[in-house]
Order: C-alpha cells, then sequence, then structure tokens
C-alpha cells in the first residue's frame, strides 16, 4: 500500500466519521519523519477518540495495517497515529488552533483532499 493509498483512506474514514477541516500535506521532501501527514479536528474529545479509534480499526480491518505507535490517546486533545509513511493527527479543536501544525509544516506540498476523497 502506496502512502498515497494510505493517505486517501484514512482522508475517507475521518470524512465518513464527521471530522473537520481534514488536511493532508506531504513532507517526505522536508523531513524524514514521513511521507505524509493527515491533520484533522473536532470538537469534543470524545469524538477525538472516535476518530482515531474508527482510523485504527478500519486500516486493521481492510488492510491487515496497524499504527506503529499511538500517542495521546488518555487526553484525546492531540491523538498522533503513526503508520510510517502517514503521520495522522486527530485535534480537539482547541488545540489544532494552538500547535498550528500546518504553519509548523508550511514548507511541505498540501494535497487536494477533495482528490483524495475521489480516490478511495
Amino acid at each position: 500500500m502506496t502512502y498515497q493509498e494510505k493517505a486517501a483512506e484514512i482522508v475517507r474514514i475521518l470524512d465518513n466519521k464527521k471530522a473537520l477541516d481534514i488536511r493532508a500535506i506531504r513532507v517526505g521532501e522536508v523531513t524524514v519523519l514521513a511521507d505524509c501527514f493527515i491533520i484533522a479536528s473536532t470538537t469534543n474529545p470524545t469524538h477525538v477518540k472516535a476518530l482515531a479509534d474508527e482510523v485504527e480499526f478500519q486500516l486493521k480491518e481492510k488492510f491487515d495495517v496497524a499504527p506503529n505507535h499511538v500517542e495521546g490517546y488518555q487526553a484525546a486533545d492531540w491523538i498522533v497515529m503513526d503508520y510510517g509513511d502517514v503521520v495522522v493527527h486527530i485535534f480537539h479543536d482547541k488545540a489544532r488552533e494552538y500547535y498550528s501544525l500546518e504553519k509548523l509544516w508550511s514548507d511541505g506540498t498540501p494535497m487536494d483532499v477533495a482528490a483524495l476523497l475521489a480516490q478511495s
């Protein structure tokens, strides 16, 4: 599974579960951490956990892909899911505003979320 295919599937899962302001940033040219970051948010901690649970469940169920590491689940204001080539950031909206990852990784290349949704 390529990182583009994985990113498209994750974006679809987040969109189906009503995540807000989904963004995908190609970062492979500016860091060795991953090829792509997926960033999404929601308005309450319960939904943050539900989004993370659904991403993990769907990828495992459909593709037998599990995250290498998940961080922040207990606090549920920012959950990071490391899938190697794709890192998923699911934020409570206030935490997303505070950390502003889109600005931090502005050297990356934004990916077209609508196009990702169309291919999945």
